[in-house]
């Protein structure tokens, strides 16, 4: 008998947002998860009128309040059985924080929360509770992504020297937020979007990616923030020159203003072996470049083991990829590679058989925290002449 479909509920996603709808599609990709119930706007009216217009049924309800006490009422098989939060910055403690005390599974937007205080208070509950919490960095999700990971963590680059990791766009080189773009709107107000705005919004997929290929954690770092756009009270421009725990140096750098970039994030890893190269523009495939040999570009659903670099790969990444190689996966393959591996620990939760998640198949709540205590770290460097600063 094949398993039951898990029941999703969405706190936010209406009036016009954006990033509801990758994830929607990501968590219907398999079959085996779908969307229920949703509480998707602040506005109580608002909300019902956009739960009745949704794409396809769903219950809704006025409030997350109202969503996630009503839920935690019904029987398991028919209750949710994990929120997903695609809310501004400034709502994601606190739906977070009432799914987790009525015992959901959450999947929460980046970046965590709007300060470090409620970041703790997450991190604290989820470690209580033992319950599974991601933290949607988007990235984590690519196949190629888990391949530069254990190529990197495999030590077959050598030590790692230098790391530039980068997220570089244009959508903000003028004042969209007048335009009457509600994804520019929020994220340019501090009271939304938190103490940094380039840094907080993209930033922290940077730092994450960093962590996440190499396994290595910053030390210190001095943060530059800059605001280009006149009038703008948070940063479109975000630098971060790093120390690494291994003695390594990278930088982090970010940009909302950087006219003809669209979405590109990247990665470049030096080791005193080889260097690696990855971006999520092109994510099919990543490159690997060694002294005196030819470049060595790995596809997705190509690699083989044992090549004379790569030694063995696990049968696990092997087995990963959904479609052939030349079949493009792309931005909700990656969405829906992280919901696939969540609902596996959902499910484990459930069977009371969950180990708690160790960050290698997506972003938990302890990475989230982090990113936050970067964010605050990164605010205090610029304000005091770019002094080095621990995060």
């Amino acid at each position: 008998m094949s398993q039951r479909i898990l029941n999703v509920g969405l706190v936010g996603g209406g009036g016009g947002a954006f990033i509801v709808h990758p994830h929607q599609k990501a968590i219907h990709f398999d079959g085996t998860r779908r969307v229920v119930c949703g509480a998707l706007h602040p506005d109580h009216e608002v909300a019902m009128k956009e739960a009745k217009a949704w794409p396809f049924p769903i219950r809704g309800y006025s409030s997350y309040q109202a969503m996630i006490e009503e839920e935690a009422k019904k029987p398991s098989g028919e209750r949710m059985d994990y929120a997903l939060i695609v809310t501004p910055n400034h709502v994601h403690h606190g739906p977070a924080k009432m799914a987790l005390d009525a015992g959901f599974p959450v999947f929460c937007e980046k970046p965590l929360t709007l300060n470090l205080e409620e970041a703790d208070d997450l991190v604290a509950t989820v470690q209580d509770k033992k319950i599974p919490f991601c933290v949607a960095h988007t990235y984590l999700g690519h196949w190629t992504s888990r391949l530069a990971r254990h190529i990197v963590q495999s030590g077959l680059l050598g030590k790692i020297r230098w790391v530039d990791a980068r997220y570089i766009q244009g959508w903000l080189a003028g004042r969209t937020e007048d335009q009457g773009v509600i994804q520019a709107e929020w994220r340019v107000d501090p009271k939304q979007a938190g103490i940094s705005g380039c840094g907080g919004d993209i930033g922290t997929h940077a730092l994450m990616q960093l962590r996440y290929v190499t396994g290595l954690e910053v030390t210190r770092f001095q943060a530059f923030l800059e605001s280009f756009v006149e009038g703008r009270r948070l940063d479109d421009h975000f630098t971060a020159y790093c120390e690494l725990n291994n003695g390594g140096k990278a930088i982090i750098r970010c940009s909302q203003i950087s006219i003809g970039h669209k979405n590109d994030m990247g990665i470049e890893v030096n080791g005193d072996k080889g260097t690696l190269i990855w971006s999520q523009e092109e994510p099919e495939c990543l490159t690997v470049k060694l002294a005196g040999q030819p470049d060595r570009t790995y596809w997705r659903g190509e690699v083989q083991p044992n090549d004379g670099f790569l030694g063995d790969v696990p049968a696990s990444l092997l087995e990963e990829p959904t479609i052939p190689s030349g079949h493009g996966e792309g931005f909700h393959d990656a969405f829906a590679r992280l919901h696939r591996f969540f609902e596996e620990d959902v499910r484990a939760y459930q069977e009371g058989t969950y180990k708690v998640e160790d960050g290698s198949r997506y972003a938990t709540v302890e990475d989230g925290r982090l990113g936050i205590a970067f964010l605050v770290a990164a605010v205090e460097s610029n304000q005091n002449d770019h002094a080095w600063v621990a995060p």
